[in-house]
């Protein structure tokens, strides 16, 4: 695996767990063009432990160099996989906005991380927000600072995680609290697989 070094991606880690034995660790990833959040999980059964989180900035660099800042993303995620050694990883679905011009910058971004998890062997899920809302907020219209607050309450945080790492570490709570129907789906008929599949409006690969 070839990564950058360190001083590319822009840690905020919250100080949680790291090195503990468990059944999965997820890796949750909220893509953006100028922050990315990461949140790191480990789910063992349906007890959920905090490890770690933050933000990949692209801040730094000149706004029009799109290859630099893509770069920048794809080297952070890899070096957050090579830290943390996750087994999978969430990532949120886009959706196509008001702005063409920022849903195609979006996409790239979103493309940068996919391609940085596939490099490294990683699983990938994805959600739409929608999902990761009703799944840890409850309902799907949840704002941002919803979303924080039962983060907080579910991972038993003792702070409010910032935007980005909460809608991550949602989007990990999300594939934790799905993927055992997911695995059950794995052993189901091909018929039911895209039934359900189409049901949930979710991927994963």
């Amino acid at each position: 695996m070839h990564c950058a070094s360190l001083p590319l991606c822009f840690f905020t880690p919250f100080g949680g767990i790291s090195g503990s034995s468990s059944n999965m660790r997820i890796l949750g990833i909220d893509p953006g063009l100028q922050t990315t959040g990461f949140g790191l999980l480990d789910a063992e059964g349906a007890e959920l432990r905090y490890v770690a989180s933050g933000t990949i900035t692209t801040t730094h660099l000149d706004r029009g160099d799109l290859p630099a800042r893509l770069k920048v993303l794809f080297d952070g995620i890899c070096e957050v996989v090579q830290r943390y050694q996750p087994d999978v990883s969430a990532v949120e679905i886009v959706f196509v906005n008001v702005n063409p011009q920022a849903t195609l910058l979006l996409g790239q971004a979103r493309g940068a991380c996919l391609t940085s998890l596939v490099s490294c062997q990683l699983q990938v899920a994805e959600y739409t927000a929608l999902q990761m809302k009703k799944a840890v907020a409850g309902y799907g219209k949840a704002g941002k600072a919803e979303v924080q607050e039962m983060v907080k309450r579910l991972l038993k945080l003792p702070g409010l995680p910032g935007k980005d790492a909460a809608d991550a570490l949602g989007l990990a709570i999300t594939h934790a609290h799905v993927a055992p129907a997911m695995a059950r789906l794995d052993a189901a008929s091909p018929l039911a697989r895209r039934s359900t599949a189409m049901f949930k409006q979710g991927r994963s690969y």
